[in-house]
């Protein structure tokens, strides 16, 4: 009983640090993300006072040098052009708060289960997404959870209520459709991976409820997280080997969990008038295909129509304007937005540092280096339609097992 307290605890931390939120009785500037961030920091102090030494992985140390470097040429990038809009300028303070927030949760991990591993990780991660897709179903059609919610989390709800968007708590618009195709590429790299998984129904049901779960109303809650539908399924069928004889025992669980999906969306998709239309809106683009014989979406039309908009000067295209804030040009686009603000140099900085982390953890998990993969190239088809990162996830994967490091010692010589 306690231990499943703590692993409910976990949970929760592990949601705050994903789907980061404000409180209302807060000041504004303030969320979990931040929160976990000066926890962790305590924490490492602590480790670091005990022990009196610490290392840092030269993988981590090459990692601050690229966040340093791209803030400083957005920091160069304001100055050059007059502005005072530090959207990125700041982004090594965002890489620590990421990475502080990700080691109190891989502390805690290992306090409680005595490591911190691939697979834990991707267990919490499935569970809080899973959670948060049924908590957004909460919030839609009970009015009473929904103004509990509203009355202690700020999260800009004002905002999706006006487009009439589902959220959880924290998770919403493209950031959660990022962050979920994220966890759906994890769920399948460990069905693919992880024999002990493999070799378990009753584990391989569960991940495939969440995935599934996850896949279906993920897309309600942004369209983003088709991109993890796909990779995922990509990784199921050229990594798992999905409908090869020698795999009945994951076809199998993979081909019945697949048909109640189906069955249950299909059912209410005819009965349930609201979940009708929030079918309609998460799958648009495969319902124009099918019934009007093209696969667009209303957001694409307008990223195409509108949005690709790109520096009008050669001083803007090498250096960028300096503007990113307040939707100044007008345009959700990454690629846009970037070059826009700190022109082509601080986007290659930028590109590079998730190439490099990709490149990394693809070497020290050899056995998970596709997903990785996966991983960059889902970096540059987020940055099509948002202008975000996955560094969050990255930063787990700094604080878990450390290979070839750095030693320093605080003891008196």
């Amino acid at each position: 009983m306690i231990r499943a307290i703590l692993y409910f605890i976990i949970g929760i931390i592990t949601s705050c640090y994903y789907f980061s939120f404000g409180f209302t009785f807060l000041p504004s500037s303030i969320n979990t993300k931040m929160i976990l961030a000066v926890v962790g920091i305590g924490l490492f102090v602590f480790t670091v006072l005990k022990q009196r030494s610490f290392t840092i992985s030269k993988e981590m140390l090459s990692a601050v040098i690229f966040s340093a470097v791209f803030s400083l040429i957005c920091f160069l990038t304001t100055d050059i052009n007059n502005t005072n809009d530090l959207s990125y300028a700041t982004y090594l303070l965002s890489f620590f708060t990421w990475l502080g927030g990700a080691y109190t949760v891989c502390a805690l991990i290992r306090i409680v289960h005595g490591e911190a591993s691939f697979r834990l990780l991707t267990t919490y991660l499935a569970t809080v997404c899973f959670a948060q897709c049924v908590l957004a179903l909460m919030i839609d059609s009970i009015p009473s959870f929904q103004l509990l919610v509203d009355n202690y989390v700020a999260q800009g709800q004002e905002f999706y209520e006006e487009v009439n968007r589902l959220y959880g708590i924290g998770a919403a618009l493209d950031g959660a459709g990022v962050r979920f195709s994220i966890v759906l590429i994890m769920i399948s790299a460990l069905l693919c991976t992880d024999q002990k998984i493999r070799e378990n129904r009753f584990f391989i049901a569960l991940f495939l409820i969440a995935f599934f779960s996850i896949a279906v109303i993920g897309n309600i809650i942004s369209r983003t997280t088709i991109l993890g539908v796909i990779g995922g399924f990509c990784y199921f069928f050229f990594g798992a080997g999905l409908l090869r004889l020698e795999h009945r025992k994951f076809n199998g669980v993979f081909i019945v969990t697949l048909l109640i999906a189906l069955g249950l969306c299909i059912y209410g998709y005819n009965i349930n008038p609201a979940f009708h239309d929030h079918m309609r809106f998460a799958f648009e683009g495969f319902f124009n295909w099918v019934e009007k014989g093209e696969w667009r979406t209303d957001s694409t039309d307008k990223l195409n129509k509108n949005m690709w908009i790109w520096p009008s000067d050669m001083k803007s295209w090498i250096i960028g304007t300096g503007m990113f804030d307040n939707w100044a040009f007008g345009t959700d686009i990454g690629y846009c937005r970037f070059i826009l603000y700190c022109g082509v140099t601080g986007f290659a900085v930028f590109a590079l540092f998730f190439v490099y982390n990709a490149i990394v953890f693809a070497h020290r998990y050899p056995e998970y280096r596709a997903m990785f993969f996966i991983f960059l190239i889902l970096t540059f088809l987020v940055w099509v339609k948002v202008s975000t990162d996955i560094f969050q996830i990255y930063a787990f994967f700094y604080c878990m097992e450390r290979s070839d490091t750095l030693k320093f010692s605080t003891k008196r010589v």
